[in-house]
């Protein structure tokens, strides 16, 4: 074909321009007229060159050659716009394709794989360009391609691009037929987005030879969380990749080897940019130390800052030297840490031709080709990796099983996995309420009012508590009431009367001290005292549920739960501590009011937490700002910074998960990573398993679901309890959801929970419900795992209760007296 631009009158090329490959479709001579100028307004064209020239692009220590941009127009007819740019095409050089139809699209773009693709979005009439992108998006190698949607002029308010996004355009182009204004477009993506994705493209390359080189190569973030290790360093130190990635680097296993200060000294070059180099002792997974040579790069990214750190390890031969000789070897390299010399790193990035110098050998010669190397890369989410397999399998099957399969992948896009999908026609109302009200962050109002919750201050130690009280101190009435305080059947409401509703810190004294917390963290009993009565001091005592006897409940919980042999056979003191500390501080402050309604409200929480997990963030964020703000309390003055650092992330981790929208992520991570291996084995028997379940006890990714599930099962157990304890709970959630809803009526909100109308709820209905959908299956769970047979006995018996109560079509917490 030559160079001049053609017309393809046929629907499967309407259109070619630029210079093409010689088996392109030639135009069917009786169909073919020459394009004499152009097309929008009937000025001459300038015909594209005949000459392919090449864009050099630069990318870190590479230079990278692109061919002319390759651009798919899908418009069902001819009109300005598309002769728009048709003429923009041609005037920038590209090589440009036009095709009227989905299916013709989708031929075109398998055969060429554009660089661009211009999607017309204004006619639904003609075919429905979302569902066109969703399946361009399924062919594979699509990731890097730009997909535009043309869309119409808005007549009134501006729509949203999220449908768009979702469906996989990068971004739209609102209709404008000027041609000047279509080749500038088309500019702005090809050094824009274009260009980016072109250089992703050539990232794949890099990680082919990270792939095949044989140091072991280990990349973190900023944060030394690991975010990439290759086969070499799976090989040599005995983990899989699934097992370090997302870790941070305090994580994994240290050997005891090292000096005392080597990661100190480590931490502090290379936090300052510069590299270190020298030798370092790891420890494998099956427990071996192993000597290496290591060379830590910090890599310098977006605004100057160091971005990750690329650690290349090279074990060193001679594993058997003493001690004593590996003491002076890493004196030395200590000694050249202090020089520690600024290497040219041409910004950080890596020497690629250095890694993969040894890589002539039989392991460098993959049948795979960098693209499909990079699928098993970990910047690929292993749900792509699962929409990628079911793809490739609708290649090959028939069209039914295409057909479900395409269901299948629109389920998997879902960001819901794990969340039951209610039914919509004859679902339970009370169901429904506590689903939106407690697993949503609310809906957005059309009104411009807002809600704001007044800016409350922090409460200080109080000052009648100025001397704080110590375990020696308290009354003898109050000690009297904690004797059973190990027992399940304790009662909270005795204590809560007891101590005038200060029953936290009374309580936290005599569970801290039998866990040894005061040891644990090197601080005074009277730091942990003064702390316990700031934290019961910002919960809110006229909240009906929300205050701090609630804290006090579920830190007697976890406290019980910690005591079973399971739990303990799986947690370390610190996992202990962190949890006691944040079953303490997991609703400090808690304003009596769900996310929901401060989303709805546009309180100043949720706009500072953006509408995501905003009390849990809250909670967590003011524990630890009341905490570390005055010496006189703060119980981590003592402990040294990793474990604080350890300690601090456990607390806030297992705070966060108390929130009720990642409730059934939580519980069936737990079933499939914790109930079912263990399962497993125990049928098995036989004590060569017993390595096996100690592996998937303390596995550090296991035991963090461990310390999840239990705070959740704590913040919840109310059903659990005895049955007057769990009809008190129910009287006062029921009470606090009542007054919100109040509220809403009177600030003119959207009513999350409409079925806790005073006027109308029934309570046994909302227990049911919520025992049916929250309880059952957690606490089965957990049963399994920590051998809870008196809490089960305690659920059955108080659903039975509340059954009976609803079979009577009473709304109350109790019965009528006879």
């Amino acid at each position: 074909m030559g160079c001049a631009s053609s017309i393809h009158i046929s629907d499967r090329v309407v259109y070619h321009s630029g210079k093409e490959s010689e088996d392109s479709h030639s135009p069917q001579q009786t169909n073919t007229t020459q394009h004499q100028g152009n097309p929008a307004s009937g000025l001459p064209l300038k015909p594209p060159s005949c000459k392919t020239t090449l864009t050099e692009v630069q990318f870190g220590p590479m230079k990278l050659f692109k061919d002319p941009l390759q651009v798919l127009l899908v418009f069902a007819k001819e009109d300005s716009q598309s002769n728009g740019f048709c003429w923009a095409c041609e005037k920038a050089n590209y090589r440009c394709s036009m095709v009227r139809t989905p299916e013709f699209a989708l031929e075109c773009f398998s055969e060429k794989l554009h660089d661009l693709v211009i999607i017309d979005h204004r006619h639904s009439r003609h075919f429905d360009a979302e569902a066109l992108c969703r399946s361009i998006r399924a062919v594979n190698s699509s990731e890097n391609t730009v997909i535009v949607a043309v869309v119409k002029r808005p007549d009134r308010e501006e729509a949203s691009v999220m449908p768009l996004i979702n469906a996989g355009f990068n971004r739209r182009y609102v209709e404008n037929v000027n041609l000047m204004a279509c080749y500038n477009e088309l500019l702005q993506l090809e050094h824009g987005e274009v260009r980016a994705q072109f250089k992703l493209r050539a990232s794949n390359a890099i990680f082919t030879a990270l792939e095949q080189s044989q140091d072991a190569i280990e990349i973190t973030s900023e944060d030394q969380v690991i975010q990439y290790v290759n086969p070499a360093y799976e090989s040599i130190m005995g983990y899989q990749q699934g097992e370090l990635v997302g870790k941070e680097i305090i994580e994994v296993p240290k050997s005891e080897k090292n000096k005392p200060d080597l990661l100190e000294t480590i931490n502090s070059c290379i936090r300052k940019g510069k590299e270190w180099q020298g030798i370092y002792y790891a420890k494998k997974k099956n427990g071996d130390n192993i000597q290496q040579n290591v060379k830590i790069t910090p890599v310098i990214g977006q605004g100057g800052k160091i971005r990750h750190y690329v650690s290349i390890n090279r074990p060193l031969n001679d594993n058997n030297k003493s001690d004593k000789s590996t003491e002076r070897v890493q004196a030395e390299s200590q000694t050249d840490i202090q020089s520690c010399k600024h290497k040219d790193r041409r910004k950080g990035s890596l020497d690629v031709k250095s890694i993969t110098s040894r890589g002539s050998d039989g392991s460098s010669q993959r049948r795979h080709s960098s693209m499909a190397r990079i699928h098993s890369m970990t910047i690929e989410a292993p749900i792509t990796k699962v929409i990628n397999i079911i793809n490739q399998a609708q290649e090959s099957s028939p069209m039914p099983v295409a057909e479900a399969l395409d269901r299948v992948l629109e389920i998997l896009r879902t960001t819901e996995l794990y969340s039951p999908q209610l039914g919509t026609k004859d679902e339970d109302p009370h169901t429904s309420d506590l689903v939106g009200g407690l697993m949503t962050d609310g809906i957005r109002r059309l009104s411009g009012n807002e809600y704001i919750l007044a800016t409350k201050q922090p409460h200080h130690l109080p000052s009648h508590l100025a001397t704080p009280l110590s375990l020696n101190d308290i009354p003898p009435r109050i000690a009297q009431t904690m004797e059973t305080e190990d027992s399940w059947d304790f009662d909270i409401f005795s204590l809560e009367a007891a101590t005038m509703k200060r029953p936290l810190t009374f309580l936290g004294l005599k569970i801290f001290s039998r866990f040894g917390v005061c040891e644990f963290l090197n601080c005074p009993e009277a730091t942990l005292r003064s702390w316990l009565q700031v934290i019961e001091a910002n919960y809110h005592s006229s909240n009906s549920y929300h205050n701090s006897t609630h804290a006090a409940d579920v830190l007697h919980a976890t406290a019980y739960f910690l005591s079973k042999e399971r739990v303990k056979q799986s947690l370390d003191p610190i996992d202990e501590v962190a949890a006691l500390i944040a079953a303490t501080v997991h609703d400090v402050d808690h304003p009596g009011r769900t996310n929901s309604f401060l989303c709805n409200a546009g309180s100043e929480l949720a706009i500072l937490y953006n509408d995501t997990a905003v009390l849990e963030s809250h909670h967590a964020a003011l524990a630890f700002q009341l905490t570390t703000r005055d010496d006189k309390c703060n119980i981590f003055k003592h402990i040294e910074r990793n474990e604080y650092r350890s300690l601090r992330q456990a607390v806030i981790d297992m705070v966060l998960a108390t929130e009720m929208t990642k409730h059934f992520e939580h519980v069936n991570k737990f079933v499939n990573s914790i109930n079912k291996p263990l399962a497993a084995l125990e049928e098995n028997g036989g004590s060569s398993d017993e390595e096996a379940i100690k592996s998937v006890l303390t596995s550090p990714e296991n035991r963090i679901l461990v310390k999840r599930m239990l705070i959740k099962c704590a913040d919840i157990s109310n059903p659990c309890r005895p049955l007057e304890l769990c009809i008190e709970w129910a009287g006062r959630i029921s009470e606090e959801y009542f007054a919100q809803t109040d509220e809403e009526k009177r600030q003119g909100l959207p009513v999350v929970m409409p079925v806790f109308d005073r006027n109308t709820c029934s309570i046994p209905k909302s227990q049911i419900s919520f025992i049916d959908y929250f309880i059952t299956d957690m606490f089965d769970a957990w049963d399994a795992f920590a051998d809870l047979p008196n809490l089960m006995q305690h659920l059955d018996n108080n659903f039975k209760y509340w059954k009976g109560l609803d079979d009577r079509k009473l709304h109350t917490l109790r019965p009528p007296p006879e």
